[in-house]
């Protein structure tokens, strides 16, 4: 029997309909996700081939954009160009898991502690409004121009993000949940494992959606900044690209990141998405 065929009473009412997790059902919920998005790119084209008509900059400065779909066409398939995206994805990915960490520790000691709440919880704010870029001179000063100076930025981006998300999620437990909980013998990590966590899930993972976007954007700033010796990234490859006046080659890695940023966002829509509809928060 399925799991959720052993959920009855008035527990079945506090849950969305169960969805068939077939194949059919999963690519149509992506294509619902990411079709506002394709239909974005192609106004985005419409407009940037208007303006190349109109003359409005020289086309060795802004290229058509079939140009830079040529440029793209040569770029994708060398062993260059997924070396570059190994590189920056490989650091995305661990910095981003190190402000997860980090940003559920303190999100969950400040929801617990109110003396830490007062002490650290407008900072966390604070933090997270800041500007990636401030951070690098002084990222840059302690590690120098190394991979840890742009770790350091991606986690500082990310973690207050990720902890806020936590911290709203945990105060919109109801008090009774909590209740229920004790009285069922949940107690200081079992508690929030079992109960508080969960209970959280859906803002925690709105925090984690904010929080790749602080960690993508504090990346870019840091390979366009911080030049590893050797590490030919995405950043570089855009510096490079910058330095020698090649337009086409600039446009077509920022379309490269616009991409890479859209499919973690389509990601990330499927996820709440599937999960609110789960907790009965969403039509089926």
């Amino acid at each position: 029997m399925a799991a959720h065929d052993t959920v009855t009473g008035l527990d079945a009412l506090e849950l969305g309909p169960a969805r068939d997790s077939g194949f059919a059902d999963a690519a149509r919920r992506v294509w619902r996700a990411t079709w506002p998005k394709v239909l974005a790119i192609a106004l985005v084209i419409g407009v940037w081939q208007i303006v190349v008509l109109a003359e409005w900059r020289p086309i060795f400065v802004l290229p058509a954009p079939l140009t830079v779909w040529e440029e793209l066409v040569d770029v994708v398939p060398t062993g260059e160009f997924w070396d570059a995206v190994a590189l920056t994805m490989g650091r995305a990915a661990y910095g981003f898991a190190i402000a997860v960490v980090i940003g559920m520790l303190i999100g969950v000691a400040v929801a617990r502690f109110a003396p830490l709440r007062a002490a650290i919880g407008s900072l966390i704010t604070g933090m997270q409004t800041m500007p990636s870029i401030v951070w690098f001179p002084f990222a840059i000063l302690l590690f120098k121009l190394s991979e840890e100076a742009i770790l350091f930025v991606v986690i500082l981006g990310a973690a207050p993000a990720i902890a806020n998300g936590l911290i709203s999620g945990i105060d919109y437990v109801p008090p009774t949940w909590k209740r229920v909980g004790r009285v069922l013998g949940m107690r200081g990590f079992a508690l929030y494992r079992h109960l508080i966590i969960p209970a959280a899930l859906p803002s925690f993972v709105s925090g984690l959606k904010q929080g790749w976007a602080f960690a993508w954007r504090s990346l870019m700033a840091g390979e366009l900044l911080v030049i590893v010796p050797g590490a030919l990234s995405i950043g570089v490859r855009l510096q490079t690209a910058r330095d020698l006046n090649d337009a086409p080659g600039l446009l077509a890695y920022i379309i490269i990141v616009l991409c890479v940023g859209i499919a973690v966002d389509v990601i990330f829509n499927v996820a709440d998405k599937s999960l609110r509809r789960r907790w009965g928060m969403l039509q089926a």
